[in-house]
């Protein structure tokens, strides 16, 4: 397991009992570096959406516990957000969540001259996701085809 996993899965650990005692929901943790530092951000949501002060609550637990445990080596900033509208697909309580919702699909390679793709979610397994387009065809993708993989949204 890489530093970088290490980190996110301890961090995890550490953050969910937090965010469960609040009536929350841990989306996803990363570690990543970005313009020369390293960020630790946890992504929380709710029924209705997580607004500042949510974000606050558990920023500050959060912020006690990872003193506490001093795990991560390098300095870096701790983030607690929303995931946005925009948020990827990434565990499978993610695709439940969106089966027969309309998802936005891009893939690495162009498939029939498109790399773009809209549709309901209809099926999906650990290695594919099935969608139907607005036309009626049915599309199932790899997962390992699949550069992201979000709800769509109109505005």
């Amino acid at each position: 397991m890489s530093r970088k996993e290490t980190y996110e899965q301890k961090a995890e650990e550490l953050i969910s009992p937090i965010v469960s005692a609040n009536g929350f929901e841990l989306v996803d943790v990363e570690y990543v570096k970005e313009g020369g530092n390293w960020y630790l951000r946890a992504y929380i949501d709710k029924e209705g959406g997580i607004t500042v002060d949510d974000c606050e609550t558990v920023s500050r637990a959060f912020s006690d516990k990872l003193d506490e445990e001093d795990f991560i080596e390098d300095a870096y900033i701790m983030e607690i957000s929303s995931p946005g509208l925009g948020r990827p697909l990434k565990k499978e309580k993610d695709y439940a969540r969106s089966m027969g919702k309309e998802l936005e699909i891009r893939t690495f390679k162009a498939i029939d001259r498109s790399r773009a793709f809209y549709g309901i979610l209809t099926a999906y397994d650990d290695n594919s996701v099935t969608i139907e387009e607005e036309d009626g065809t049915v599309r199932t993708f790899q997962k390992s085809e699949i550069a992201l993989i979000r709800l769509a949204f109109d505005f």
